[in-house]
């Protein structure tokens, strides 16, 4: 609350939504029915956790369902989101978690398999649309300027977050990262592919300098390699980029 005085109905307002923030922390505002409050209180906590469940399936299903809902009360007290958006809660969740959840008793995956469940959301409501396929550059990759779709993206984890379940809940990282290109097709769904770090280093390539030619990139692959064989990674790297092209990842 402001340390300024407030007119009285204000005074009001805002005690009674730092009430149903955290009913622990703040007093119950006077002359209210303590049932209702209760009410009010549930009613909109369950409205939160339940779009954060909706983000976040995996993550809510690999924490005890005390750490859980102790997760959500820590977002629902403390955080102050930037946006009236529903669809953009989960956003300020991982923002919460990235710069403001305080705990320690979270498993180690957890900041990345939220960043991974919000790529799958982010993408399934992007407003953006795939152009049609192109024919000629699907025939033709290698002189054309390509760059990925902007629904699209190469992402990179320390854990295997597209494996991690209530059965797989990893203490340490492997030695090798996770790389992973989630995308969202022509027909609308989105989806996942685990692809090398060879691989993760063109998608890199073709996202940071868009509209060169394909061979631009091949050729600073083979330079940055230092392969024997550089005819060996062109041919590989026109036969993935024709497949991305017919998935729609590369237009």
């Amino acid at each position: 609350m402001p340390d300024y005085a407030l007119p009285d109905f204000q005074s009001i307002q805002y005690g009674f939504a730092a009430y149903i923030r955290d009913p622990v922390q703040a007093p119950m505002p006077e002359g209210i029915d303590p049932a209702r409050m209760q009410m009010y209180r549930e009613l909109f906590f369950n409205n939160i956790e339940n779009f954060l469940a909706t983000g976040f399936p995996v993550l809510k299903t690999v924490l005890e369902p005390a750490r859980w809902q102790a997760l959500v009360q820590g977002f629902f007290a403390t955080h102050r989101c930037r946006t009236p958006l529903f669809i953009g809660i989960a956003g300020e969740f991982l923002d919460y978690l990235s710069k403001e959840c305080q705990t320690t008793e979270e498993p180690p995956f957890l900041q990345e398999l939220a960043h991974y469940e919000w790529v799958e959301l982010a993408l399934d409501v992007a407003e953006q649309v795939l152009p049609p396929l192109n024919t000629a550059l699907l025939d033709d990759p290698l002189h054309q300027p390509v760059r990925l779709s902007a629904l699209a993206w190469p992402v990179a984890y320390r854990f295997p977050v597209h494996r991690i379940a209530p059965a797989y809940r990893p203490e340490t990282p492997p030695e090798t990262p996770t790389c992973l290109l989630v995308y969202r097709d022509r027909d609308d769904r989105v989806r996942f592919l685990e692809v090398n770090l060879l691989t993760y280093r063109l998608l890199e390539s073709l996202e940071r300098q868009a509209d060169q030619p394909l061979l631009f990139h091949l050729q600073k692959m083979v330079a940055e390699t230092a392969t024997p064989t550089p005819e060996t990674v062109i041919r590989f790297g026109i036969e993935q980029v024709r497949d991305w092209i017919a998935r729609g990842i590369v237009v």
